[in-house]
């Protein structure tokens, strides 16, 4: 057997003798494994991965919370407060809003004073001063009646500040016919609301007109302006006409100009009265006066 033949048989005597399970029992590597999927698939390219959106805004600053001044640090309680709508403590306050109030003495003394703060020393509790203060239908309508006297109505906004159920309690009083309201003409949302003083009885009245009366009011039909005054003569009447307005001292005619009015002469040197007429002008030959 010549040198090539042996070798021949020696590598393939080794082919046979190598091990291949290992080969198929590990997994390749990730890479490995996409870029062959890819190769053996449609085709496709793999997906990258998207960048999250970032929801930052950087021409504004970013929110801090209360802040650091005082005055912002007063504006978030009284406004907590507002919306709470219940009567909190202090230390709870503080809590909530993040905000040193129990211990600043500056920033305790500017909400105790605030306008719209009130402090019960019995229960040491806080609670939002509102415009009106409403708990229940009964005493909604009472305010409602108080402001109508005065000549005027309430806004439902307010109102819905004070008690949150008060737009509610508004439908219903509108229902039973205790209320007028008025609505906005976009959405028919509640704007301001009235005390309807003529109940919809029989015995007071309040009631709505039947159709026959109504038929015939929208029935009638307003003569023109000739026939108006044919009918005012008729009966011995005439039209009212609006004077027009008199202008004192008459209207001046365009065109013509007024007379210099001449401007009387004092004399002071009477002295001279008798041999030169003061009331004069004596120029001198260079331009002078004399």
């Amino acid at each position: 057997m010549s040198g090539l033949a042996r070798d021949a048989a020696a590598f393939k005597s080794a082919l046979h003798k190598q091990d291949y399970t290992s080969w198929h029992s590990q997994p390749p590597p990730p890479q490995l494994a996409q870029t062959t999927a890819t190769s053996a698939g449609d085709g496709e390219p793999p997906k990258k991965k998207k960048r999250p959106k970032s929801n930052v805004v950087f021409s504004q600053p970013a929110d801090t919370g209360t802040g650091t001044n005082v005055n912002t640090q007063l504006v978030y309680l009284v406004n907590h407060l507002k919306s709470n709508g219940n009567p909190m403590r202090l230390q709870d306050l503080a809590i909530i809003t993040n905000t040193a109030v129990d211990t600043d003495k500056v920033l305790l003394e500017k909400f105790k004073g605030h306008d719209r703060v009130i402090h019960d020393p019995k229960t040491d509790l806080y609670s939002y001063r509102h415009d009106f203060n409403v708990r229940n239908k009964a005493a909604l309508l009472t305010e409602i009646q108080r402001q109508t006297r005065k000549g005027g109505g309430l806004s439902v906004r307010t109102l819905k500040e004070s008690w949150k159920e008060a737009p509610q309690a508004i439908e219903d009083l509108e229902k039973d016919g205790e209320v007028y309201v008025t609505r906005t003409l976009k959405d028919g949302q509640m704007r301001m609301v009235f005390w309807n003083e003529v109940k919809p009885t029989q015995e007071q009245g309040g009631m709505a007109v039947e159709k026959e009366f109504h038929d015939l009011w929208h029935g009638l039909t307003v003569p023109n302006d000739v026939d108006l005054l044919k009918a005012l003569a008729s009966e011995g009447l005439q039209a009212t006409a609006s004077a027009a307005p008199v202008l004192k001292g008459g209207a001046k005619k365009k065109g013509k100009k007024s007379a210099p009015r001449q401007r009387q002469v004092r004399i002071t040197n009477t002295h001279l009265k008798g041999t030169i007429d003061l009331s004069r002008d004596y120029v001198a030959p260079g331009g002078g006066q004399k």
